[in-house]
């Protein structure tokens, strides 16, 4: 038996509670019978997928204004369930507007057909490999989610996310898809002078190599999405539906008033946009204001 000084063993302990803080959280595999979306979640070197609870109820029918949308994610997804062709998918366009909801409400509808969601942030698509290695024997269909997602060009994650679409080494397994919410539709931003250096070649106008490099991203998405404000008349029908809802897991009847509309419509003036959000958070201000008064 080797006896060590006293400060050697100090010093070993420092260095193995060092390694044991880089080294990967020893976690249970994700239990994908009872869980429906996971998060990936980096540590130092690695990762893993965390478990996450789905509290978001959001069901189809209470997406408004986008109907034109709604159809073609759910047709999409739908193949993608059956093992038939389907193609990642851009959803971009005005924030607030239904692109993170339908995605939820994609999983709710489908999730008891075998439809799991993982999301993953920006910074953590350098991950890509080790999230595909995760899932690729599973026996369920996974969408890696992500969220409000922008770029600036050279980002080493901008490149994984961009080999991953092109089916380089990094692709993503016959049972995943990718889905990407983002305001931006190139998802990179764009600059006057990007326009700069366009040519015409027999005849057409080609590009320049700045706005070619920014729409190579966008282009490997299969399906592009967009969308857009709501009309005053559609904004309304949103926020007759939160009201609804928001009164319905309180067991109230809340009725429809020349003021409630009039609210709503100042409301969305002053929040300079007529989208689904704003129809949730004035529904929620609304209908916390009549609780209140009703206690007074």
């Amino acid at each position: 038996m080797i006896n060590l000084k006293p400060e050697v063993v100090a010093q070993l302990e420092r260095v193995l509670g060092s390694v044991e803080m880089l080294l990967p959280r020893a976690v249970k595999p994700v239990d994908w019978s009872t869980c429906h979306a996971a998060n990936w979640r980096r540590h130092s070197f690695s990762g893993y997928l965390e478990p996450v609870k789905v509290t978001d109820t959001t069901t189809l029918d209470e997406l408004l204004g986008v109907e034109n949308q709604k159809e073609i994610m759910v047709s999409n997804t739908r193949q993608f369930l059956k093992g038939m062709p389907a193609n990642n998918a851009l959803l971009w366009g005005s924030r607030g507007t239904g692109k993170s909801s339908l995605v939820k409400a994609l999983l709710n509808k489908f999730a008891p057909e075998g439809l799991r969601v993982i999301q993953v942030e920006k910074e953590d698509l350098i991950y890509l490999s080790e999230i595909f290695s995760a899932v690729e024997n599973e026996p369920y269909r996974f969408i890696l989610l992500c969220d409000d997602l922008t770029f600036e060009i050279g980002e080493l994650s901008y490149k994984m996310l961009k080999s991953a679409l092109d089916g380089s080494v990094y692709s993503a397994p016959e049972n995943v898809l990718i889905y990407v919410t983002s305001n931006r539709r190139h998802l990179l931003p764009e600059y006057e002078s990007d326009k700069i250096g366009g040519k015409f070649v027999n005849g057409e106008l080609q590009q320049s190599e700045a706005m070619e490099e920014k729409v190579s991203l966008s282009d490997r998405f299969g399906l592009w999405i967009a969308f857009h404000v709501f009309s005053q008349d559609r904004y309304l029908d949103a926020v007759r539906l939160c009201v609804e809802r928001e009164a319905r897991k309180r067991k109230l009847e809340i009725p429809w008033t020349k003021d409630l509309e009039i609210d709503a419509i100042q409301w969305s003036h002053e929040k300079s946009k007529r989208c689904g959000r704003t129809a949730f958070q004035f529904s929620k201000n609304w209908v916390g204001r009549y609780l209140l008064n009703s206690c007074a």
